[in-house]
């Protein structure tokens, strides 16, 4: 199964599922809205099974970063997973799941490339 957890009111995922015509409409994905619908610990590690690790997967541009004074504290796995767990805004957005494969975030390079896998 292929499947998207995203943010709905953010507006940097909307501009990358329009760059890389990715809709909700898409025969074969669903679409989990991470602040209504929270992201459970099966989930989080199926991701983390693919991405490699939690870190991964966490978002240090996340403003509860700076608000909890996390980026003074040296973070091990099982924190950025309790984190993530505990917020969803922690949890880089959007995170995309595609045949076996995993795109994080919105860095140029990861959202080429999940163009590219969606083609």
């Amino acid at each position: 199964m292929n499947k998207v957890y995203y943010l709905s009111t953010c507006d940097t995922g909307k501009k990358i599922f329009e760059a890389v015509n990715l809709s909700f409409d898409l025969p074969g994905f669903t679409f989990q809205d991470i602040k209504t619908e929270k992201i459970t610990p099966e989930q989080l590690d199926e991701m983390k099974s693919m991405a490699g690790s939690y870190e991964a997967l966490f978002s240090r541009r996340a403003i509860k970063y700076k608000e909890w004074n996390l980026k003074d504290q040296s973070l091990q796995e099982s924190d950025y997973r309790n984190y993530i767990l505990q917020e969803y805004t922690f949890l880089k957005r959007p995170v995309v799941l595609l045949n076996q494969q995993i795109f994080i975030g919105n860095d140029k390079k990861n959202v080429a490339a999940l163009g590219a896998a969606l083609k």
